[in-house]
């Protein structure tokens, strides 16, 4: 029996065999990551998993939590942690043992480099990628403020410290190929500082299916936090110097004049046994709840226990809480400095730093009124529409696209 003709394959350059598409490789160095709790922390975080959610291999490089170097997939991300050391100054935060990262940058053979930082894992990665030929796209989260506490630097010389960490900041995001920042003032801070490279703001967004208005009443979340059933104002963030907390406590007595109010604070840092002695001492000590570090799965609850959110700090280039605060509805009242006004419209007030009175007196205003309450807490969800964190992810690609071609 004949056998049949086999026919052979097109191989004719008009037919070219299916060559599946790779997604992106992106790699992402930071100096602080979870569980580190600030807003760098986060943010990086949330960059890295909702990259990853999207399709993209995602690999993240930052210090090791515990100590020793360690490497694994945490949250559908590649999570490469280089050895490190307690930093004797912060006792919640670690630095990396300085290092270089040809070996990792050439084993991941990433299509873009995106750090998220300029000291040691940032300026590391960035050199490996510099000599691999990878394009570099650059955030940055720094202001010299967030480190003069922690380098317990005297308040004479803060300045001059502070032109020296801008010129270091310089000399090293310079050698990359694109820089973002969160906010258009915080743009215009790098240009103030001397840096003449065009900077791109793009919001750091926030996750608007899970931070959102509650319709239940608010004694519910405040039992999970084992809050009295009584108006709230809340803050979330490191209980440190820059966020200058010690304000609102002092604003509270004045707040009581006119309310049957509290305050609950969530978050760590090293100013927690300062805040509560000044509580203590100014008769607010009962009224004045520290949450500690509050799981992000169970900050739409925390925001839902509050009836009005309140920003003291004065070093913030967007303040990922106080977006979370605006989507669940909250209106706000905060310092007008740095990236705070551009948060503020008609959902709150700002007040100058250091003014407690003004502080207390718009707090009051608002535990005092429903009507405000609402009509704010309306505002600033519509506020917290225009940074949807799909969007910032969506920009991000492009620019990596762009670097990359």
């Amino acid at each position: 029996m004949a056998m049949p003709l086999r026919t052979a394959p097109d191989v004719s350059p008009t037919a070219p065999a299916a060559v599946p598409e790779r997604p992106r490789r992106i790699l992402i160095s930071s100096d602080t990551y979870p569980p580190d709790v600030n807003g760098a922390a986060y943010f990086t975080h949330r960059l890295a998993t909702g990259l990853a959610a999207r399709g993209n291999e995602v690999h993240v490089v930052c210090q090791s939590d515990v100590g020793p170097a360690s490497a694994d997939v945490v949250d559908g991300v590649i999570v490469h942690r280089l050895r490190s050391a307690p930093l004797l100054v912060h006792p919640t935060m670690r630095f990396t043992v300085p290092t270089r990262l040809d070996r990792l940058v050439a084993s991941i053979g990433p299509d873009v480099l995106h750090t998220q930082g300029h000291f040691v894992v940032g300026r590391s990665a960035i050199a490996a990628a510099r000599r691999a030929g990878v394009p570099v796209v650059a955030t940055n989260h720094f202001m010299p403020d967030n480190l003069f506490q922690f380098g317990h630097i005297p308040e004479r010389l803060r300045r001059q410290a502070g032109r020296l960490a801008w010129r270091d900041f310089g000399r090293v995001f310079n050698r990359t190929d694109r820089v973002t920042t969160p906010t258009p003032l915080a743009a215009r801070l790098l240009a103030e500082q001397g840096f003449t490279r065009e900077v791109e703001p793009i919001s750091c967004g926030i996750d608007l299916a899970r931070f959102h208005p509650h319709t239940e009443p608010k004694a519910w979340a405040r039992r999970l936090f084992g809050l009295p059933d009584r108006p709230t104002m809340l803050f979330v963030g490191r209980l440190d110097e820059e966020k200058r907390i010690d304000e609102l406590v002092r604003a509270l007595p004045l707040v009581l004049n006119e309310t049957d109010a509290q305050v609950a604070l969530v978050g760590k840092g090293n100013q927690r046994t300062e805040l509560e002695r000044l509580a203590r001492r100014i008769g607010v000590g009962d009224r004045v709840f520290f949450l500690g570090f509050v799981p992000d799965e169970s900050m739409p609850q925390a925001f839902a226990a509050a009836d009005v959110f309140a920003m003291p700090g004065v070093a913030e280039l967007q303040s990922i809480a106080t977006l979370e605060a605006m989507a669940s509805g909250l209106p706000v009242v905060a310092a007008d400095a740095m990236a705070l006004p551009h948060l503020v419209d008609d959902n709150g007030y700002l007040f100058q730093p250091g003014d407690v009175v003004s502080l207390a007196r718009h707090l009051t205003a608002i535990l005092a009124d429903d009507g405000l309450r609402a009509r704010f807490g309306k505002a600033s969800r519509e506020l917290a529409l225009t940074h949807d964190h799909q969007a910032s992810l969506a920009r991000f690609e492009e620019i990596y696209d762009e670097v990359a071609r």
